[in-house]
């Protein structure tokens, strides 16, 4: 099989019209079969390709034709496969990336110093610092012996590392080295600029070195930049490769690691599921604080609230469907909001009250210019996985549009975290009520988790603390609760029509205050089910703006954010997962309050 030539070379030379010299490599190239990458700025070339050794030739030669190429020369290797997937030529700022002003290797360089003098000295013991240029990453596979890694990601660190090196090694000998010498050109004289005094940089690099001299006071091999990763002191591919996940080079002994699984992990960039979740909910959290910062409601905008036509309203005009729905509202208020043109159609053309309507239409009751107030937005991710986000809810915090919030909302936050994904809460807390909530990732897990909630298969455990102190450790409320809502969007007990509703309760503190602590178990889900239960049975919940003793109600549903907290905490919560059908138990911290 015919061999495959590879050279590496770069040159620093004024090269004029670059952009058209990039069209006329490429085609040539192409007609070559040549592949790999040519990297051409004002400033040279620096060049990685590989093919059939009369083609590489045929290319030298139109480099070397070149003004300023003249002497261009190349290191060769040879492999027994193309190491390239594909040929580029592309036109770079700089042909190798550093970012500092004023330094110019076509004009001016470090002392250089031979693959072979730089052997004799090695051999000779003489005092030197070895100062690999080179990546950390590519430092991995092999260096010089007890060469200094400058310790950089990337070359354009190399300034802020140098700063770092200590004092004393400004008066000493210093040889630095990288694979080919490219990165040397500029970082000698830079290290000059900052009073280095005695820099020299290795002609050819590493890569010439071992050419020149093979293997001597070298451990390892070589990384490179193409499919071969590694070649030894011969110049012969290694059996190292790369980690699809990372891109870290990896040894046959990196390789035979069991953390090492081909296009998926490796030993530098393994994690366990648990290490897993913590680094995606980390990424999340600085997610919520991006998009919370400001907060999304605190910037004026026009808010609006869907209003469906039920069948019962069909053929009667807008303003009497508009009070048959949100009947707490005067008619008068609608009035108003339809000749202030505040209520529109799909289409966002104003509506008149007079307006006959049909069963199923769809219109927009507009809120211009509005500022929310402010939440808590806080939210903690506790868990997630494919089906499930579960999250610890901070207060005050709605979950969902409605009344003064639109943005300022718990959904909100979750569509920009998790875009282009909707997620959806499988249940509600109320905007002032802390703890964990289920959350699915899409439509179908909802599919599979909703049914639990209706069919009373989820097992929800509060914390609540409340006024006084009950007569009985364990005790229970079925106090039946009204269908609709009432003023401020509160329900209360209703004892001949209201639906069906059963919390138990148990003691679990009691405080110096007169103030007690209880589990709290709803077994069925009624809006606002415990707070009622709590206030019915005369152990209204401390903190409670709406539900009062006596079967009062309050002047408020959602507390400022500097209020005192509602003392009321979903604490845990017990379901089948969506996805997996196992049972699990998802446990939210307690509050202060509660400890």
């Amino acid at each position: 099989m015919k061999k495959i030539a590879n050279i590496a070379a770069y040159k620093f030379a004024t090269l004029p019209d670059i952009r058209t010299l990039r069209t006329r490599l490429l085609a040539q190239c192409r007609a070559w079969e040549l592949r790999g990458t040519i990297l051409l700025s004002v400033e040279g070339i620096n060049l990685f390709v590989a093919g059939e050794r009369e083609k590489i030739d045929l290319l030298l030669a139109e480099l070397r034709a070149l003004p300023g190429l003249e002497d261009l020369q190349p290191k060769f290797s040879e492999t027994d496969h193309q190491p390239f997937s594909r040929m580029l030529v592309r036109v770079k700022k700089e042909i190798i990336a550093f970012g500092v002003e004023g330094i110019d290797p076509a004009k001016r360089t470090s002392p250089k110093l031979t693959a072979r003098e730089l052997k004799r000295w090695l051999d000779e013991g003489r005092p030197v610092t070895l100062l690999d240029t080179r990546n950390d990453y590519e430092v991995k596979l092999g260096t010089f012996k007890n060469a200094l890694p400058i310790g950089v990601d990337h070359f354009r660190d190399f300034p802020a590392a140098v700063a770092k090196l200590p004092p004393q090694l400004k008066a000493q000998p210093i040889v630095m080295f990288c694979t080919g010498g490219i990165r040397c050109e500029k970082a000698g004289p830079f290290m000059e600029s900052v009073g280095f005094q005695k820099i020299f940089q290795l002609d050819g690099g590493i890569l010439k070195y071992f050419e020149d001299c093979g293997g001597a006071h070298y451990d390892g091999e070589c990384f490179v930049f193409d499919q071969r990763v590694g070649l030894d002191p011969s110049l012969q591919e290694t059996d190292s490769t790369q980690c699809f996940r990372c891109q870290t080079p990896l040894s046959a002994d990196d390789q035979k690691d069991s953390r090492y699984v081909p296009g998926q992990s490796c030993p530098f960039c393994f994690q366990t599921p648990a290490e897993q979740m913590a680094a995606t909910i980390a990424q999340r959290h600085a997610s919520i604080a991006r998009v919370t910062t400001p907060l999304p409601g605190s910037v004026p905008h026009t808010n609006y609230k869907p209003v469906n036509v039920p069948s019962d309203c069909d053929g009667k005009t807008l303003l009497a469907t508009l009070g048959r729905i949100v009947s707490h509202v005067p008619a008068s208020y609608w009035e108003t909001e339809c000749a202030r043109g505040l209520v529109v159609n799909e289409q966002r053309e104003t509506v008149a009250a007079e307006k006959i309507v049909r069963a199923g239409e769809r219109y927009l009751h507009l809120f211009p210019n509005v500022t929310e107030p402010a939440v808590n937005p806080r939210v903690e991710i506790l868990h997630e996985d494919e089906a499930l986000i579960v999250l610890h809810k901070p207060a005050p915090l709605p979950m969902h549009a409605g009344g003064r919030f639109y943005r300022n909302t718990l959904q909100h936050i979750l569509n920009e975290v998790y875009r282009p994904q909707k997620p959806h809460p499988a249940h509600r807390l109320d905007a002032n009520t802390t703890g964990v909530v289920l959350v699915t990732r899409t439509r179908h897990f909802a599919g599979k988790l909703q049914p639990q909630f209706a069919r009373g298969a989820v097992k929800k455990t509060y914390l609540v603390r409340v006024q006084r102190c009950p007569r009985e450790e364990i005790f229970s409320c079925t106090a039946p609760i009204a269908d609709e809502s009432g003023k401020l969007g509160a329900r209360l007990v209703d004892l001949e029509n209201g639906l069906e509703a059963r919390t138990e309760f148990r003691v679990l503190k009691k405080f110096p205050d007169g103030t007690t602590l209880l589990e709290a178990r709803p077994l069925t889900g009624r809006t606002n089910q415990i707070r009622i239960h709590c206030a019915h049975l005369g152990f209204p919940v401390c903190g409670d703006p709406a539900y009062l003793a006596g079967g009062k109600l309050g002047d408020t549903q959602t507390l400022e954010v500097d209020a005192a907290p509602l003392c009321l905490h979903s604490w845990k919560i017990a379901c089948t997962h969506p996805h997996t059908r196992q049972p699990v138990e998802f446990t939210a911290p307690p509050p202060a309050w509660a400890t």
